[in-house]
């Protein structure tokens, strides 16, 4: 589906925070056929912001991890950006409803206008005012984003922040295997999921996190092309009723995402 707008509280885009630019072009090139445009970030022209393009269309970004989330420890990540209309608004909002504002509104030059923060789980998101760049140009077509999902120890919690934050409706509902699920409405329409923690990420005290999947085509050929490719399986290719086929990598850097073959109707 192409784009021009994106819905206020919908994601609107994903970049990648890597440890190695170069090598993480080459495998999300390989493994989705991305085409990449690089883009200098400072006058130096020795830093660049790597955008991603399927038939033309952007579809996401990457960079080279900054020295001072090295040294915090914040590993390799995709980022998840939810379009707002007004950033400036929705960020001074955050600190009432028990979130953290990490990164204050800036400017990215005349792309947009954007906030990192951080929510009351601890998971991190960005949200963006588009100017001149609306975020992705097509989304839930091969080798784009599909969706995007927060997992938390306590959803109920961050279900409520995002509601109130960004005037969003809410749908609970239990998947076939028994796991509660909450989508996360915009217009009527589904925006983003939210789930509890599963069992065995809780005992390894994996932090609350927004995660991407990426539409795929044939889900059982493109995990096998991104582990011959250097990626890790996190979790195996496995049905999911009324939503199709998905799987959990780590690519050669560590940064975690997920693939889904969704179900044909």
């Amino acid at each position: 589906m192409k784009f021009t707008n994106h819905a206020p509280g919908t994601p609107c885009w994903v970049d990648l925070s890597t440890t190695d630019q170069a090598a993480a072009k080459a495998f999300y090139g390989d493994l989705f056929g991305w085409a990449c445009q690089d883009n200098p970030m400072d006058e130096s022209g020795d830093v660049f912001y790597t955008m991603a393009m399927v038939d033309g269309a952007f579809v996401g970004g990457m960079y080279e991890q900054p020295d001072e989330q090295r040294q915090a420890g914040i590993p390799p990540h995709w980022m998840i950006h939810m379009a707002v209309e007004d950033v400036d608004a929705v960020a001074a909002r955050v600190p009432e409803l028990g979130g953290t504002v990490g990164a204050p509104p800036f400017d990215v030059f005349d792309a947009g206008r954007m906030s990192i923060i951080s929510d009351p789980a601890g998971a991190h998101v960005a949200f963006w005012q588009a100017k001149r760049h609306i975020g992705a140009g097509v989304k839930s077509e091969p080798n784009t984003i599909h969706w995007c999902e927060l997992l938390a120890n306590d959803p109920a919690s961050v279900t409520a922040f995002y509601s109130q934050l960004l005037g969003l409706e809410s749908e609970a509902m239990t998947m076939a295997e028994g796991t509660d699920y909450t989508i996360l409405m915009a217009d009527g329409m589904g925006a983003a999921g939210v789930m509890g923690m599963p069992e065995h990420l809780r005992e390894r005290g994996v932090p609350a996190h927004w995660s991407v999947y990426f539409q795929v085509t044939d889900l059982d050929a493109m995990v096998g092309q991104a582990v011959a490719g250097g990626a890790q399986v996190a979790l195996p290719p496995k049905d999911i009723p009324m939503v199709g086929r998905i799987a959990y990598l780590l690519d050669p850097q560590g940064a975690g995402f997920g693939l889904t073959e969704p179900e044909t109707k």
